[in-house]
């Protein structure tokens, strides 16, 4: 008779889920029994690496990945990537263990209490099965929510004992739409507002990109003549970036992105909140007579609005369909923005001199992962996304998700054939959240360059500090951290590089290696302005 653990892998098998991202723990172990050949254990050395892989694998395949956790600690340990996947729109299936069942009602050792509120509320579904036979059902169900709109990780909690009872006949496997399109009298009315708007503007987001919807945003805004704009902190690339309608990043703050869009009377946001802010700088949400269109994928999205008319569908069959309903516009269209000035001479490197030689060399069809926050402004100045699936970066300001993301996203380069060469621009402060993931990337062999523009301190909290008038601050400053020495430890090639040409010669010799390469490059200290 089969069991429970029998009937599961058979339904992982179904479902792809053949790659399996983790960091095993006693409660884990049943499920992890005989591991079958058919299947890869991607091994992380912390939870926070598990998940944070998983998510880029999961973003790069444009499929849901599994991760599995240790019980309560393991899940507190990847709580703060799991909250990155909720806001990242990621469909992860996590997994973790749970004592036996017979033991719970005493709470021993490495009991998850209430294990079904501890990730809430950044799981779409979260669930422990009443019975060991129902573990595959919600596996399927959770499987079904995960990949739904909006996409998003969910959570099952499974007892040890449960994988050596005898299973029920195993749950049909089935598919479900991850795609739906808007309302056609709801969208003739957008239609008719942006082709009678005398300047209109476009704001696009991340959902744009998971929707693969490039090309239609392209033809929608050069139908409308219209300028583009990237929504606050986008957590992917929406809109190739040398394209000439392109105007930049959104200030992330309520007055500064009001002033960035003034003079236009009609905003069409696309696959983004509206908007996604941080620092409060009060100011009107819109410029004065400004009408504001929004499509997104999200009901919450839609009510969390504070102004605009909402639409509710996939981002790219919406963009499309606008494309379809719209006539040409008369207006001249944009001219292109003006190239940033050449970045100053001297050592340390300025950001903006590192990331210029890293546009040089860029690879035409490279991958960016960031998480360098007070290096960011620089990095979008010089080095411009122009192809779909290019950048990636947290949509919850939270550290610790670049470097294992990266991680993630080489294996899935490797497994998909894809091949496509990965960059990760990893700030100093922000690398040693998630260092461990360096030695998983080393032990696949993964070819992944890291950058690290080191400036010895978490200059974005000085920036902060700047901004709130809130001196004295401690903690700040980071002395004494040999990122060389780190990354050897760990399996990885490392090089210093201080020169724009040691760093071009490092970078090169980086994106043709068959292994993960750390390359920490010395910037200067000044801090730079948050707004």
């Amino acid at each position: 008779m089969a069991t429970v653990r029998d009937t599961t892998y058979d339904l992982l098998r179904a479902l792809g889920l053949t790659t399996v991202f983790g960091n095993p723990g006693s409660t884990e172990e049943p499920f992890l029994r005989d591991f079958p050949d058919d299947f890869h254990y991607v091994l992380a050395l912390h939870e926070a690496s598990a998940v944070g892989m998983a998510d880029g694998y999961a973003q790069a395949t444009g499929r849901p990945a599994h991760v599995n956790l240790h019980t309560a600690p393991g899940t507190g340990n990847g709580m703060g990537n799991l909250v990155t996947a909720w806001h990242n729109r990621t469909p992860l299936i996590v997994t973790a263990g749970q004592q036996t069942r017979e033991m719970l009602l005493i709470e021993p050792r490495l009991t998850s209490r209430r294990a079904t509120e501890l990730p809430q509320p950044y799981v779409k579904w979260s669930h422990e099965p009443v019975r060991a036979q129902d573990v595959p059902a919600a596996l399927m169900r959770a499987y079904a929510t995960a990949v739904q709109p909006p996409a998003g990780p969910v959570f099952l909690s499974l007892p040890l004992d449960d994988w050596a009872q005898p299973a029920d006949p195993p749950p049909q496997v089935r598919t479900v739409a991850t795609r739906f399109a808007p309302d056609p009298g709801r969208l003739r009315e957008f239609a008719a507002v942006l082709a009678a708007s005398r300047a209109p503007a476009v704001v696009l987001g991340a959902a744009v990109d998971r929707s693969g919807g490039w090309p239609a945003a392209v033809a929608l805004a050069e139908r409308l003549a219209a300028p583009v704009w990237s929504a606050p902190a986008p957590e992917r690339a929406a809109f190739p970036e040398d394209h000439p309608h392109f105007r930049g990043v959104l200030p992330f703050a309520i007055g500064p992105l009001s002033a960035a869009l003034d003079g236009h009377d009609t905003l069409l946001v696309v696959g983004a909140p509206v908007f996604r802010y941080y620092p409060h700088v009060p100011g009107d949400h819109l410029p004065a007579g400004a009408r504001l269109l929004h499509v997104t994928d999200d009901p919450d999205e839609a009510a969390r609005a504070p102004v605009g008319d909402s639409l509710l569908g996939d981002a790219g069959l919406t963009l499309a369909a606008l494309v379809d309903l719209l006539p040409k516009a008369e207006r001249p269209a944009p001219s292109a923005r003006p190239e940033p000035s050449p970045p100053t001479d001297g050592l340390p490197l300025a950001p903006d001199a590192l990331f210029a030689v890293l546009a040089r060399h860029w690879p035409a069809d490279g991958i960016l992962v960031q998480e360098s926050p007070s290096n960011l402004p620089a990095l979008r100045r010089r080095l411009r996304s122009t192809r779909p699936g290019s950048y990636f970066t947290m949509a919850s300001g939270g550290l610790g998700y670049g470097l294992p993301a990266a991680v993630g996203i080489a294996l899935a380069q490797r497994d998909t054939g894809r091949g496509r060469p990965v960059v990760a621009v990893i700030g100093d402060g922000s690398f040693h959240y998630s260092v461990q993931a360096l030695w998983t990337a080393a032990r696949l062999r993964l070819p992944l360059v890291v950058v690290v523009p080191v400036n010895q301190q978490y200059a974005i909290l000085k920036a902060f500090a700047d901004f709130k008038d809130t001196p004295g601050v401690p903690g700040l400053d980071l002395p004494g951290l040999d990122i060389t020495a780190i990354a050897r430890g760990y399996g990885c090639a490392a090089t210093v590089a201080q020169t724009p040409e040691q760093f071009a010669e490092a970078l090169t010799a980086g994106l043709r290696a068959d292994g993960p390469t750390v390359l920490p490059v010395p910037v200067s200290t000044e801090v730079p302005r948050l707004l």
